[in-house]
């Protein structure tokens, strides 16, 4: 299942790529930022843990135990957590950079982009309100892209928004089509909560 997996996921890569390079008048990603790899859940399927951990044991030993000891420390924090919604950094950032980059989880490969949803208006990246990925577009105010800066921009290529939720992206639609099975999807740091246990493997 996972190699059906990898085929999804070269192919997913593959239409994301297509988006970012459309955009890229837009996009101010570039590697060291990070702001994406903190503060956040970061859902995550169990097919998408066994990628992500066949790239950890790859890394050389001093790596993984810096990792192990960020989701240790992380998964600490959330047992002594009251509030509704767990927010922290990846463990596997290091150095702000991610660590295991190949072997990311899809909602890490299309941050960034603006994501289209149904019956609202385009939903940008949270970066933007940071002066990053449409920044230069969004009217901050208003909360909602603005026709008038994207005329003073002077860009070539409109902002547009693509169907890349995370629901979507691991919905049945593509288990059927690439023969393979997701499985349960939590919060990452949710996967590795009991150390001891090893739910992760």
């Amino acid at each position: 299942m996972l190699e059906n997996y990898i085929k999804y996921l070269v192919f997913i890569t593959n239409k994301l790529k297509v988006f970012f390079e459309r955009q890229k008048e837009y996009i101010c990603c570039k590697k060291g930022c990070s702001l994406c790899c903190r503060n956040a859940e970061f859902p995550y399927s169990k097919m998408e843990v066994k990628f992500l951990l066949s790239g950890f044991l790859l890394l050389d030993k001093e790596t993984q135990a810096k990792i192990e000891e960020n989701l240790q420390k992380t998964a600490d924090k959330k047992k002594e957590f009251k509030g509704d919604v767990f927010l922290y950094d990846c463990p596997f950032l290091i150095g702000g950079s991610c660590s295991v980059y190949d072997y990311r989880g899809v909602v890490c490969r299309t941050f960034g982009l603006m994501e289209n949803v149904k019956d609202k208006n385009s939903r940008v990246p949270f970066c933007a309100y940071k002066g990053l990925n449409y920044s230069q577009v969004l009217d901050e105010d208003k909360n909602q892209l603005s026709e008038e800066k994207f005329k003073e921009s002077g860009f070539k290529e409109e902002p547009l928004s693509f169907n890349i939720g995370y629901k979507f992206l691991t919905s049945e639609d593509f288990e059927k089509k690439f023969n393979f099975e997701f499985g349960e999807k939590l919060p990452l740091i949710d996967w590795f909560m009991d150390m001891e246990g090893k739910k992760y493997e």
